[in-house]
C-alpha cells in the first residue's frame, strides 16, 4: 500500500509541473499564475500531515516554506533582467540558478535556527 501512495504522489507532482509548463506554451501569463499557486507545497502539507499528524511539524514545515520562498523570488528577478540585456538563455539561466542557490543558503543559515526555535 506504500508504493501505491508514493507512486500517486509522484504522479500527481509530477503531472502539476506538466501540466503547468503545457499550459505556459498556450498562455504565458496564466502558465505563470498557476505555477505561483502554491500546490506542492499545499500538497506537501496535507501529504505530511496524513504521514504524521503532527502539527508542530507542520507548523515548522509552513513557516520554512514562507521564510524560503523569498530567495526563490530572486532567480524571476535575475533570469527576465539577463535575458532583456541580450544575455543568451544558458547564462543567464546558470547566472539566476547560481544567485538563487547563494541566497538559499544566506536565507537557510539566517532563518532555519529561527523558524525551529519559535
Amino acid at each position: 500500500m506504500a508504493w501505491l501512495q508514493l507512486t500517486l504522489r509522484i504522479l500527481l507532482s509530477g503531472g502539476l509541473v506538466v501540466g503547468i509548463s503545457e499550459l505556459a506554451k498556450k498562455n504565458e501569463v496564466f502558465g505563470a499564475l498557476v505555477a505561483s499557486l502554491p500546490l506542492l507545497s499545499i500538497a506537501a502539507l496535507l501529504w505530511l500531515y496524513y504521514d504524521t499528524g503532527d502539527t508542530v511539524k507542520i507548523a515548522i514545515f509552513s513557516q520554512s516554506v514562507f521564510w524560503l520562498v523569498l530567495p526563490s523570488l530572486l532567480f524571476f528577478v535575475t533570469l527576465p533582467v539577463l535575458l532583456r540585456k541580450g544575455l543568451e538563455f544558458w547564462p543567464s539561466f546558470s547566472t539566476a540558478v547560481f544567485l538563487t542557490v547563494t541566497a538559499y543558503f544566506f536565507g537557510i543559515y539566517l532563518f532555519a535556527g529561527e523558524v525551529t526555535s519559535s
